[in-house]
């Protein structure tokens, strides 16, 4: 994240200060945003913002900080959040949060910088800012629970298509999608109707990327733990690619696995099941259905911004947009 935002950012969060214990809350709150996430959100918002004309320095973009501001609070307590639901171990290269301070703490201070969130939103003073975050949390939301709801009820009969519905829903919305749309609205300008479906498209490849790190990634550059999909027992495009097809002997592994709860797994046979993955060409599959979803997201995001008037300074912060979307939605493993 960038310094200026995150000094933004800080500055709506209780001071470190008075008794021991509300001195850690307060450093808890700062915790996982001073932990250098990448900020590919608010950058994408503060991208959008150009490319609709808002410059630095006015009020419009004073407004399109708050707004970046408060999407990445948003990010920063579902992370909490979601490191809890998941039972994660890390988060940006260190213990996640409830590992550090217990589950009942690190819940109270996601729901805290959730709050502080709408602060962020309140003093943008952007128009339609207040909807869009709802829709956001609301999509966010509902991706979650069918992630959630799957690995509680140990349901793995499930297709490709159900795998891009929740991640259209728990991922696209809030990464790509609201992003593009509040850059908009920060300009005072109604969001183009081709966001929303660039957004999905974009925000599946996204979300297919991070699935392969999470298997073939540098551990360093990741920030996560490799293969904790698999100890988390998410369905993941490239798990079910592979299971369609896996021998009995593997599929029996593999589920056997699964039904165990995080710490009863067997890190040796684990170690054989990401190694399994690895060499069989559900990655490969999983890289090409990213390409297509990719293509398909930058196309309509280019037939949108090919409108806006070529005799003015956007087209070329549109670019910048476009370059931005591309690099994010065709990163490597």
């Amino acid at each position: 994240m960038r310094a200026d935002l995150l000094s933004r950012l800080l500055s709506l969060l209780p001071e470190p200060s008075g008794r021991p214990e509300l001195r850690q809350y307060a450093e808890m709150l700062r915790d996982y945003p001073q932990r250098g996430g990448k900020g590919i959100r608010s950058e994408l918002l503060l991208a959008s913002a150009r490319a609709h004309g808002v410059r630095p320095g006015t009020a419009e973009w004073e407004g399109a900080l708050w707004l970046a501001a408060g999407l990445e609070l948003f990010q920063n307590w579902v992370l909490i959040h979601d490191d809890i639901e998941d039972d994660s171990e890390e988060r940006r290269g260190r213990p996640a949060l409830h590992r550090l301070h217990g589950l009942p703490l690190a819940l109270n201070a996601g729901d805290a910088l959730h709050a502080y969130m709408w602060a962020a939103v309140w003093r943008s003073g952007v128009t339609g800012a207040m909807e869009a975050f709802l829709d956001m949390i609301h999509r966010t939301a509902e991706g979650q629970h069918l992630d959630l709801s799957w690995v509680e009820h140990g349901e793995w009969a499930l297709g490709p298509a159900d795998y891009l519905e929740m991640v259209r829903l728990k991922t696209a919305y809030y990464t790509v999608v609201v992003p593009l749309q509040l850059g908009a609205r920060a300009a005072g300008t109604e969001p183009h109707p081709d966001f929303e479906a660039a957004g999905l498209a974009l925000g599946a490849a996204f979300q297919i990327r991070d699935d392969v790190l999470n298997l073939a990634g540098d551990p360093v550059k990741y920030g996560k733990e490799i293969a904790g999909d698999l100890l988390e027992g998410k369905r993941t495009l490239i798990v079910l690619h592979w299971l369609s097809s896996a021998p009995d002997n593997q599929r029996q592994a593999f589920l056997a696995q699964m039904r165990r709860p995080r710490a009863e797994k067997d890190a040796a046979v684990i170690a054989q099941l990401h190694q399994w993955l690895l060499d069989s060409g559900s990655v490969a599959h999983a890289q090409a259905l990213a390409d297509t979803e990719a293509a398909r997201g930058l196309t309509l995001l280019e037939q949108a911004f090919a409108r806006l008037d070529p005799q003015s300074a956007v087209p070329a912060a549109a670019q910048e947009l476009l370059g931005a979307m591309r690099a994010l939605a065709t990163r490597d493993a």
